[in-house]
């Protein structure tokens, strides 16, 4: 392969061609969705045996989901890193729009303004959100370097990273989503914390959130079947009939699985419907209740090798924007899936969070991928690192 000239960045083509694809990172992604898709499968055809309904509807609906979801990565894979760059923009400010779109347009389901239905297809603009708000920050740090890595950002550059995310962050607890709220911020102290920002910072914005959650709450802008919840987390046996049977039955779910399961299709609480959601926020007890302690690792460890191969990718690149990219997707990727598990075992408040590439559902589906395309992409091109700052110099675009 030939080299770019020097002082110049690799063309497209080129820097594609530089270290391959992440094959474990694609690997362990699809094997996600496969058995997701199974999953799925098993929790909505149960359903569809009690009530009478088409056994394949959803998991028909899902294998498109995925298909559209693949495109997306391609797609972003594929895309030229200073592109990607300049787009950023853009997707920050259509996921603005999109979560103003929900509150003045969008649809309630289970208590949140959360979708916008859209060529009859329901989207959660919130998902996209959380990607937004990643490429956002990125793209204000890499600005900000002049393309040279340091580690330690500046008190302008924080407050400019809060900001980006304090806008769709204010849109979402209006609708309110708390689940997303609550990814969402974990990921913004992720990102702030791999960006070396000091550590008053960090306690502090610890402090203001645990402040903030009470302010929340005593100001009445969480719903009350959303307080019912947390408190039927710190005392389970408080309403195990109400606010407690979600996570009730999904224990027993988990707990029925044993070492190697039920068998698929097969799980007795998946059958008969005792668990709520279980095709989309529980979805992890249908692998525990069916595929045993053994599943259940083994989609444990595959969001594991996920996570990990997202942070590999933020240390192995020069680039400024796509190291902090892929380290926050590792954070959104890693509490997310944190949070969903956790509220199947009982662990963590029920706050209806999708588990990656697992849950049914078309947004988080081509939110997660278009994720996995970006990290490619960063791969991709990691032996190539661009010039920083695209904003300030268009020039970039034509090679010179």
């Amino acid at each position: 392969m030939t080299s770019a000239p020097p002082g110049r960045p690799a063309s497209g083509r080129q820097a594609l061609r530089a270290p391959g694809l992440d094959w474990l990172l694609m690997g362990a992604a699809m094997g996600l969705v496969v058995i997701g898709t199974l999953l799925v499968w098993s929790a909505t055809s149960t359903r569809a045996d009690l009530t009478g309904g088409d056994a394949t509807a959803y998991l028909r609906k899902q294998l498109v989901n995925v298909a559209i979801g693949v495109v997306l990565m391609v797609m972003v894979m594929a895309t030229d890193h200073r592109w990607v760059r300049i787009l950023a923009p853009l997707v920050y400010v259509g996921s603005i729009v999109g979560l103003i779109g929900v509150l003045v347009a969008g649809s309630t389901i289970n208590g949140s303004r959360s979708w916008l239905q859209v060529g009859g297809m329901s989207i959660q603009p919130a998902e996209f959100a959380k990607l937004a708000v990643i490429i956002g920050m990125a793209l204000l740090v890499a600005e900000r370097s002049e393309g040279r890595w340091r580690r330690g950002v500046k008190t302008p550059e924080v407050l400019g990273m809060l900001l980006i995310a304090g806008v769709p962050a204010a849109l979402i607890l209006l609708q309110p989503d708390l689940g997303t709220m609550l990814v969402l911020t974990a990921t913004v102290f992720g990102v702030l914390a791999v960006a070396g920002a000091a550590r008053r910072w960090l306690v502090g914005l610890t402090v203001a959130g645990v402040v903030g959650a009470g302010v929340a709450v005593a100001a009445g802008v969480l719903k009350d079947y959303q307080v019912d919840r947390f408190m039927a987390f710190t005392n389970p046996g408080l309403d195990p009939r109400g606010a407690g049977y979600n996570t009730e039955q999904a224990r027993i779910a988990v707990g029925n699985g044993g070492l190697f399961g039920q068998g698929l299709f097969e799980g007795s609480q998946t059958r008969s419907g005792f668990v709520p959601e279980q095709h989309t926020d529980f979805i992890f007890t249908v692998a525990g209740e069916e595929l045993g302690l053994v599943g259940a690792g083994l989609v444990i460890a595959l969001l594991g090798i996920v996570i990990w191969r997202a942070l590999a990718i933020a240390m192995d690149t020069d680039d400024v924007f796509g190291r902090v990219a892929a380290a926050g997707i590792a954070c959104w990727f890693g509490f997310q899936a944190f949070q969903n598990v956790g509220m199947c075992l009982g662990i963590m408040p029920v706050t209806g969070v999708p588990l990656p590439f697992v849950s049914y559902g078309g947004s988080s589906m081509f939110a997660g991928m278009l994720a996995l395309g970006l990290l490619q992409n960063v791969h991709l091109r990691a032996s190539a690192p661009l010039p920083t700052r695209f904003l300030a110099s268009p020039r970039v675009l034509a090679g010179r």
